[in-house]
C-alpha cells in the first residue's frame, strides 16, 4: 500500500471557515501581503520585496507565519529560538525583533495581542498553505480516479519549494519544521513517482529516483519504486541488482533485512509475474483512462447494405475477448468497401470500447507500406506514451503496445494491410481489445482471424446508395437509366459513389446522360470483372469527366511517391501558382480522386495513385513531361532544403556546391518555419529521392540529402534517411558517376558515424577519399576527411585522427568553408586532449566557439561549445564545462536534436563523476538513456559503462554490475576497443 504524505502540523485558525471569508475578514495591507517559507523566508508587499533582516529576525517571523494566524506568547517564541538555554535578554530581543519586523511589514500584518504576537496570513499568501491546498485536492483528485489532474497538482505543490525550507534560519524550531518539511517533500516526491509510475512513465522515473536512492539511500520506498520502474523498462538484471544492494547496505548499516514489501517484489520479479508489467487495480472503481484515443475516421452518412455483414461483425466486437477480424476483399478488387465497412462497423461497436479505438492506414497496396514500427509509434503516442518512452526496435515497441494496453478495452482499426505480417506486431493480443483488419488480400495466415470475403453491391443495395447521393425524385423518374449506371459501375460502391457524385453536382444532366456517357466498352461490366482492371475501368468514370487542366493535375500530382503533397509542391509539379493549384486540387477532391489529408495538404488512395500513373503513361503527350514534372518536384524540394541549411548553418559552402535549380523552393520567415518544414516534409523529401535516381536527377537527389542532414541527426527520420542515402550510393555506383557516388559514400559515412557503426563509416569515408582524388569536389574531399578524423578517433587512433583531421582543416580553409573549419578543429581539440596537449586543445575549440559565434550559428555554435566542455572537463576545470554543456544542451532541445541532446547528457554525467558527484553522474546517465544519443549501440555501451561506475561510487555495486555485463556483450558484438576496460570492470568482482 502506498504511503500518503503527511502534511506538516498546521492548525487552520476557527474563524473563516471559507477561503472567502478567511480573505475578506483581512484589511487591504494582509490581503496583498505574500510570504514563504518553503525556501528562504521572505515577505513581499504587492511586487515589492522586503527586507526580513537578521536570521534571528527571520526565525521570528517564521515562527509565527507557522502556526497559520495563531497568537504564539513570548515564552513559546523564546523557546522557538533558543531552546533550553536562552539568553539572559531574551524577552527584550524578541520584542526588539517584533518591533523591527513591525516596520517593515505592512499595518495590519505582525499584531500584538495576549501579551504575544501573531501574523496575519490571507489565504493562499503562504507558500506552505498554498502546498497544503493542492496536496488536499490531489489527493481529492486520486481517491475519484483522475490520477492525471492529481499528479499535476502534485507537481504544482513541489514546484513551491525553492531550495531547502526557512534556509539558513536558526533555532531549534526552525531545525525541527525544517525537517518535518523536508520529509514531506519527500513524501510528495514518492507520491508523485508512484503516479508516475502508474502512468507508465517508467522510463522516465528511472533517471530521478537513481539521483534519489544515491541521495537517500536506506529509503526502502525509494528502491522499490526504482526497482518497479527498471523492470518496467526492460531492465530486469538492474532492477534484481538494486535490491540486492539494498539488502547489503541495509545489514550492513543499520543490521536488517529489507522490509517484507520489497522481498515480495524481488520475488515477482524473478517470477516475471506479469501483473508486474502494468499497475496494480487501484482500490476505487476503475480509473479512467489519461488519454483516450479517438481515431475512427468519418463514417459516411449515406452508409448502405451490408447489413448482414454489419450485424455479424457488430456481434463479434461486442463479445471481444481478444479476437482479430479481417474484413479483406477478393482478388484485391480496390473500390468495393471494405474501408467503408470497418469504419461503419468500428462506429457502431465503440461503445464496446470506452477506452479508444485507434486507426491506421498502413499503405498496404503502394509501393512503400508502413513499417509497423512506424505505426507502433505513432499508436504508442496516441495512447499517451511519451516520445522519450518508446523503444527503437520493432519487438520492444510492440510488447510496450501489449503492455499499455492490457486492462484496457480498445478497438484497432488496420485499414489497407499489405500482409498477415505487416499485421501481427500491431495486433492487440489482450482479452478486451479487438482489431479490425482490411487489406487487398485474404489473411490465411492471420491465426485467430475471422475472415470475411466483401463482394459487390447486390443490384438493390447499389441502386440504394445511387439514390442516396442523387436524390430519390431524380433516380425514380428515371429507374432504368440508374439501373444501367449502377450495373456499369459492376456494383462497387466507389463507382457508384463517383457516378453519382458527379450527376448530383450538375443539375442539368438527367440519369440518361450519365448512363449514356457511361455506355462506352470500356466502361462496360464486363471490363470490371478482373483485378485491377477493374479498379482502372472504376477510377475511369472519375477521370474521363474531368476538364484538361484537372485531368493534367490528376495524372502529374499521381507520380510523385510520397505518402502526400503540400500545397507548394503540387504547385511545382504542375509548374502553376499556388492558387491556381488549390483551386485544381480542391475540384479533384470533391470528385473523390483526391483526398484533404489535412489543411494544404492532398493525398492520393494508393489505387487511385496507381491509376493516375497509367493515365499519364497513357496520355501525358509529350511523355517527356513526366519526367520534368519530376524534376520540379526535386527542384522544390532541394531548393527548399537548401534554404533550411542555409538558414541554420549561415557562412556554410555546401550550399554553394550543390547542383543548381530552375524552380524555386519554400520561403520561410524564421529559422523555426524552416525547421518545421523540414520535418514535417521528411517522408516526401526522402521519398523524392529514392525517385529521382535515374541519370538526369541523381546528382540533386544526392544534394538533397546533403541539404536535409538534420533528419539523420534528429532520430526521427535516421532509419528512412539511412535508406535513401544507400540507394543513392548504389544508383551512383551502378551509373559510374563518381561525383554523386563521393558525396552519396560521405554522406553514408556520417549516417554510419551517428549510429556508432564506425568501421563502416570507414570504409565509405575511404572509398568516398578515392574517389575525390580524380573528382576535385571541395565538398567530398574536406567532409571525407573530417568522417575519417572522427572515426579513428572513436576507435581510440589519436594520431591517425589527428592527421586526417589537420588534413581536414586545410581543405575546409581552401574552400573558405569557415563552418567546416570549426568543425574539424573542435573535433582535433577533442584528440588532443587524448593525447594529453590540452592547452592546445583549448585553443582549437575555442577559435571554433569563435568561428560559429561570427557567423551567427546557433546551433552548430552548440556543437562547439558541447566539444570545449569535454576539453575543460579533462583539464579539470568542471564548473566551466557544466556550463558550456548546459548550454548546448538547451540549444539542442530547441533545434529538436533528440540523439544530440541525449548525447550532451551523457557527456554532463562525465563531468559529475569526474568532480566527485556520483549522483548526479547517475542521474544524466539514465537520462542520456531514456533520451538516445549519437553513436548508437556503440555510446549506449560507454552510456552504462558510465551508470555502472557512478552506482559502484554509491555503493549500488549489483546494479553496476548489471550495466557493465549489458556494455560488455554490446562491445564484444561490436568488437569495440572498449571491451578491455569493461571487462576489467567486472574482473575484480568476479575474482572475489
Amino acid at each position: 500500500m502506498v504511503d500518503v504524505p503527511r502534511v506538516p502540523e498546521q492548525r487552520r485558525p476557527a474563524s473563516g471557515n471559507t477561503p472567502e471569508e478567511r480573505t475578506e475578514g483581512h484589511p487591504p495591507e494582509v490581503r496583498t501581503s505574500r510570504f514563504s517559507v518553503l525556501g528562504p523566508v521572505r515577505a513581499w508587499h504587492g511586487s515589492e520585496q522586503l527586507n526580513t533582516g537578521s536570521p534571528q529576525q527571520r526565525a521570528l517571523l517564521a515562527a509565527l507565519l507557522l502556526r497559520d494566524g495563531r497568537t504564539a506568547t513570548a515564552s513559546e517564541l523564546i523557546d522557538a529560538l533558543w531552546g533550553e538555554e536562552p539568553p539572559s535578554q531574551a524577552l527584550a530581543a524578541v520584542r526588539t525583533y517584533a518591533s523591527r519586523l513591525r516596520k517593515v511589514l505592512p499595518p495590519g500584518v505582525l499584531v500584538s495581542e495576549a501579551g504575544g504576537y501573531a501574523v496575519r496570513v490571507a489565504d493562499g499568501a503562504l507558500d506552505l498553505a498554498m502546498a497544503e491546498d493542492l496536496w488536499a485536492a490531489a489527493e481529492k483528485a486520486r481517491s475519484v480516479g483522475d490520477l492525471c489532474q492529481a499528479r499535476t497538482l502534485v507537481n504544482k505543490a513541489l514546484g513551491l519549494w525553492e531550495g531547502e525550507p526557512l534556509a539558513n534560519v536558526p533555532g531549534p524550531y526552525a531545525d525541527t519544521q525544517r525537517t518535518r518539511l523536508d520529509e514531506w517533500r519527500l513524501q510528495l516526491v514518492e507520491t508523485r513517482l508512484d503516479m508516475d509510475l502508474e502512468q507508465g512513465c517508467h522510463a522516465e522515473a528511472v533517471s530521478e529516483l537513481t539521483a534519489l536512492t544515491a541521495a537517500h539511500p536506506l529509503r526502502e520506498r525509494l528502491r522499490e519504486l526504482l526497482m518497479l520502474a527498471l523492470y518496467r523498462s526492460g531492465r530486469q538484471a538492474e532492477a534484481l541488482a538494486v535490491y540486492a544492494d539494498t539488502r547489503r547496505l541495509l545489514a550492513d548499516e543499520l543490521g536488517v533485512d529489507p522490509r517484507p514489501g520489497l522481498k515480495e517484489l524481488q520475488q515477482r520479479i524473478l517470477q516475471a509475474d506479469p501483473a508486474l508489467a502494468e499497475p496494480a487495480a487501484p482500490d476505487q472503481e476503475p480509473m479512467p483512462t489519461a488519454v483516450r484515443p479517438a481515431q475512427l475516421p468519418a463514417t459516411v452518412p449515406d452508409f448502405t447494405g451490408r447489413a448482414s455483414f454489419v450485424d455479424e461483425l457488430s456481434d463479434i466486437l461486442s463479445t471481444a475477448e481478444g479476437r482479430v477480424m479481417a474484413v479483406s476483399a477478393l482478388a484485391g478488387i480496390g473500390g468495393v468497401g471494405k474501408t467503408t465497412l470497418a469504419v461503419h462497423v468500428a462506429h457502431v461497436a465503440r461503445t464496446h470500447f470506452p477506452d479508444g479505438q485507434l486507426y491506421v492506414d498502413l499503405q498496404g497496396a503502394g509501393a512503400r507500406a508502413a513499417e509497423p514500427e512506424t505505426v507502433l509509434g505513432a499508436f504508442l503516442r496516441a495512447l499517451g506514451t511519451a516520445d522519450s518512452a518508446i523503444p527503437d526496435s520493432l519487438e520492444e515497441r510492440a510488447a510496450l503496445y501489449r503492455s499499455v494496453l492490457d486492462g484496457r478495452r480498445i478497438l484497432v482499426l488496420l485499414d489497407n494491410a499489405r500482409d498477415a505480417a505487416q499485421v501481427r506486431p500491431l495486433l492487440p493480443g489482450m482479452e478486451g481489445c479487438a482489431a479490425l483488419v482490411t487489406s487487398r488480400v485474404r489473411m490465411v495466415d492471420l491465426a485467430g482471424a475471422h475472415l470475411i470475403d466483401l463482394d459487390v453491391m447486390s443490384p438493390e443495395e447499389a441502386l440504394l446508395l445511387f439514390t442516396r447521393i442523387v436524390g430519390e425524385e431524380r433516380v425514380t423518374s428515371e429507374r432504368e437509366a440508374a439501373l444501367d449506371v449502377v450495373a456499369a459501375c459492376g456494383f462497387l460502391p466507389l463507382a457508384i459513389r463517383i457516378a453519382a457524385s458527379r450527376l448530383a453536382a450538375r443539375r442539368t444532366w438527367t440519369v440518361s446522360t450519365l448512363a449514356a456517357k457511361l455506355a462506352d466498352e470500356r466502361r462496360r461490366l464486363d471490363e470490371l470483372q478482373a483485378g485491377d482492371l477493374a479498379v482502372k475501368a472504376t477510377f475511369e468514370l472519375g477521370y474521363g469527366q474531368l476538364e484538361p487542366a484537372q485531368a493534367r493535375a490528376f495524372r502529374l500530382l499521381g507520380l510523385a511517391d510520397g505518402p502526400d503533397l503540400s500545397l507548394a509542391a503540387a504547385a511545382a509539379v504542375l509548374d502553376l501558382p499556388l492558387e491556381e493549384t488549390e483551386d485544381l486540387l480542391e475540384s479533384l477532391v470533391d470528385t473523390s480522386l483526391v483526398e484533404s489529408a489535412a489543411p494544404g495538404r492532398y493525398r492520393y488512395h494508393d489505387l487511385v495513385r496507381l491509376y493516375a500513373r497509367a493515365c499519364a503513361e497513357r496520355d501525358e503527350q509529350p511523355p517527356s513531361e513526366r519526367d520534368a514534372a519530376m524534376s520540379r518536384l526535386l527542384d522544390f524540394y532541394l531548393a527548399s532544403a537548401a534554404r533550411v541549411y542555409a538558414i541554420e548553418r549561415p557562412g556554410d559552402r555546401t550550399v554553394d556546391h550543390l547542383e543548381p535549380t530552375e524552380h524555386a523552393g519554400q520561403d520561410f520567415t524564421d529559422d523555426t518555419k524552416a525547421l518545421d518544414w523540414l520535418h514535417s516534409e521528411a517522408a516526401c523529401i526522402l521519398a523524392c529521392v529514392q525517385q529521382s535516381l535515374g541519370p538526369r536527377t541523381l546528382r540533386r537527389a544526392v544534394d538533397l540529402l546533403l541539404a536535409s542532414k538534420d533528419l539523420a541527426e534528429s532520430g526521427a527520420s535516421s532509419l528512412r534517411y539511412e535508406s535513401a542515402t544507400c540507394a543513392a550510393r548504389d544508383a551512383a555506383a551502378a551509373l559510374g558517376d563518381a561525383h554523386a557516388e563521393g558525396r552519396a559514400r560521405v554522406t553514408l559515412a556520417q549516417v554510419h558515424n551517428n549510429a556508432g557503426r564506425f568501421e563502416a563509416a570507414k570504409l565509405e569515408a575511404e572509398q568516398a577519399t578515392a574517389l575525390e582524388q580524380t573528382l576535385r569536389d571541395p565538398w567530398t574531399g574536406s567532409n571525407a576527411l573530417n568522417e575519417l578524423g572522427i572515426v579513428a578517433n572513436c576507435l581510440n587512433r589519436p594520431d591517425t585522427s589527428e592527421v586526417y583531421l589537420l588534413q581536414a582543416i586545410d581543405a575546409f580553409r581552401a574552400d573558405d568553408n569557415r563552418p567546416g573549419e570549426a568543425s574539424a578543429l573542435c573535433n582535433l581539440s577533442r584528440v588532443l586532449v587524448t593525447l594529453g596537449r590540452t592547452s592546445t586543445a583549448i585553443d582549437l575549440v575555442r577559435q571554433g566557439v569563435a568561428i560559429y559565434d561570427d557567423l551567427g550559428l546557433t546551433f552548430r555554435l552548440a556543437n562547439a561549445r558541447y566539444a570545449l566542455g569535454i576539453v575543460l572537463s579533462h583539464t579539470g576545470r568542471h564548473a566551466e564545462a557544466l556550463d558550456q554543456l548546459a548550454e548546448a544542451l538547451r540549444v539542442f532541445v530547441e533545434n529538436r536534436q533528440r540523439l544530440w541532446e541525449g548525447t550532451t547528457h551523457y557527456r554532463i554525467a562525465q563531468v559529475h563523476l569526474r568532480a566527485g558527484r556520483r549522483a548526479q553522474a547517475a542521474q544524466h546517465a539514465e537520462q542520456a538513456l531514456t533520451t538516445g544519443f549519437i553513436g548508437g549501440d556503440w555510446m549506449r555501451a560507454n552510456v552504462l559503462t558510465l551508470l555502472g561506475k557512478s552506482l559502484d561510487s554509491l555503493g549500488q555495486l549489483d546494479r553496476a554490475r548489471a550495466c557493465w555485463r549489458e556494455a560488455l556483450a554490446i562491445h564484444e558484438r561490436a568488437g569495440a576497443p572498449e571491451t578491455d576496460e569493461v571487462r576489467k570492470l567486472l574482473s575484480p568482482v568476479a575474482a572475489a
